[in-house]
């Protein structure tokens, strides 16, 4: 072959490569935007499991084919580990009980073949103490049947046997005469038909740190005062209190609070749990919640509250619970399977200044003189500037409509406002203190809150069995008519 016909030829070869290639090229890039990018997404954001564990479904949609990478397979396992285009259900259960102490957290992996993979958070709360539910039995409803609103209708006057069993060191650890059968029948005589029993458990009565074992005489001596009341067919709240203060709405503690919430919980519940519906169990006191956050981390406790009583069976499947919490913040309850057998709680000092405030302060002094007609031309910079009638109103027309119209009872469980001896317009002062408590006990009742006021033997005395402040016993039964 010539020269000039092999530098032709090579010429013609390399223009037919370069075609070639060029739709060789064409038709893959065709094909690549033919086949769609994939597409993944799962029900749900998250899955969160209790100590016990258990098993969750989740659905995940795809449109193409997928695989599921866990990492966290020592403590979590998922049914399959990968699909194809379409709707596919996923169960996850984890292997068992998280007794390790710390919340397990682990992050599901679920990629599509050609796409945005996506990932999934899944946790474990942890056990730190033993289960106390250890003897669960059958739901009995007999003297149960009352839903939370009848139980309300029934409840009047209340009064708190404060200062008592939420007191270091027993019931006489702040004064207090021991509790006998024959006190709690003078409460009621005095026009009582509801008690609020503030206890402690955690704080002196726990015989076992390590396993928040309640000491069994402590249990036998709260539930013999249960009895008292129950038999003289008063309506009974028995609480965790105040008791040391361990229970806080804060991250860090978040874990360790929910256990001991469920220990303590599973302890109580069990020993009440023969007593009929007159017995009504409240998670906790005056919790702290500043914000939506705090809330959040609340309501996780009176879920816990609730799982804890309900788990142990027999009448404490159908008990009245009642949670509390800031009104403003409160916007979700825990779920129950005993439907209509929930109450809120609120307390009422307000304001604050004359109700129990007892030293000037920076921020503001005290007041000696509340409402119209009380005021005092004697000593004017004491009387009230706020938290009057109008506020005061709007307050229980607020409570009302969030709670009480949608079919949620509210317990005013702790509502009190000091005599002083300080104020110089005596006359005035005193009746400043009557009008409070009675305007504040009817506008509760004519607003659907029930009353509880707060004694610690100041009116009624415990000891002697007499009226030790007959005007606040009036003012409290004038509210009540």
């Amino acid at each position: 072959m010539s020269k000039i016909k092999k530098q032709y030829f090579f010429k013609e070869l390399v223009f037919l490569i370069t075609i070639l290639f060029f739709f060789s090229c064409k038709k893959a890039a065709k094909n690549e935007s033919a086949q769609p990018a994939g597409q993944l997404s799962v029900n749900v954001p998250s899955v969160n499991f209790t100590a016990d564990g258990g098993s969750q479904d989740i659905t995940i949609t795809s449109n193409t084919d997928w695989t599921l990478y866990n990492p966290a397979s020592s403590w979590l396992q998922t049914s399959v580990t990968s699909g194809k285009s379409g709707s596919t259900i996923v169960h996850i259960t984890t292997i068992s009980q998280n007794t390790t102490g710390a919340t397990l957290s682990g992050l599901l992996e679920i990629n599509p073949s050609n796409g945005q993979g996506t990932k999934l958070i899944v946790t474990q709360l942890s056990t730190i103490y033993p289960t106390y539910n250890t003897s669960p039995i059958a739901p009995d409803m007999t003297g149960m049947t009352n839903t939370a609103v009848q139980q309300a209708s029934y409840m009047k006057l209340g009064i708190n046997l404060g200062n008592t069993l939420e007191a270091p060191g027993g019931e006489t650890g702040w004064g207090s005469p021991v509790i006998t059968e024959n006190i709690i029948k003078f409460m009621q005589q005095s026009g009582f038909n509801s008690i609020r029993l503030p206890c402690s458990w955690d704080y002196t009565h726990i015989i076992n740190k390590g396993t928040e074992q309640i000491d069994p005489a402590w249990l036998a001596r709260v539930k013999q005062v249960v009895g008292y009341c129950v038999n003289n067919n008063m309506y009974v709240i028995l609480n965790i209190h105040w008791d040391g203060g361990w229970l806080v709405c804060t991250p860090d503690k978040q874990d360790s609070v929910n256990a001991k919430q469920k220990a303590l919980w599973e302890q109580i519940a069990t020993a009440m749990r023969d007593f009929d519906g007159h017995l009504m169990f409240a998670s906790e006191n005056e919790p702290t919640t500043n914000d939506a956050g705090q809330m959040a981390i609340l309501e996780s406790y009176h879920q816990t509250f609730v799982n804890a009583v309900r788990s142990t069976g027999g009448h404490n499947a159908y008990r009245i619970l009642v949670v509390q919490g800031a009104s403003q913040l409160m916007n979700a309850f825990p779920a129950d399977p005993a439907p209509n057998r929930m109450m809120f709680e609120e307390h009422n000092y307000t304001p604050w200044q004359f109700t129990e405030m007892i030293g000037d302060q920076s921020w503001g002094n005290m007041f000696y003189y509340w409402g119209t007609g009380h005021h005092s031309t004697i000593e004017p910079s004491r009387n009230a500037t706020w938290g009057e009638e109008s506020d005061m109103n709007t307050y229980f027309q607020g409570i009302k409509q969030k709670f009480v119209d949608k079919g949620i009872p509210v317990i005013m469980g702790e509502y009190a406002a000091i005599r002083r001896s300080e104020p110089l317009d005596q006359v005035a002062h005193q009746a400043s203190v009557d009008y409070w408590i009675t305007f504040n006990t009817k506008q509760a009742l004519a607003n659907g809150l029930k009353p509880f006021y707060w004694d610690t033997g100041g009116v009624l005395n415990r000891q002697n069995l007499t009226v030790n402040d007959q005007r606040t016993l009036n003012a409290i039964i004038a509210g009540g008519k």
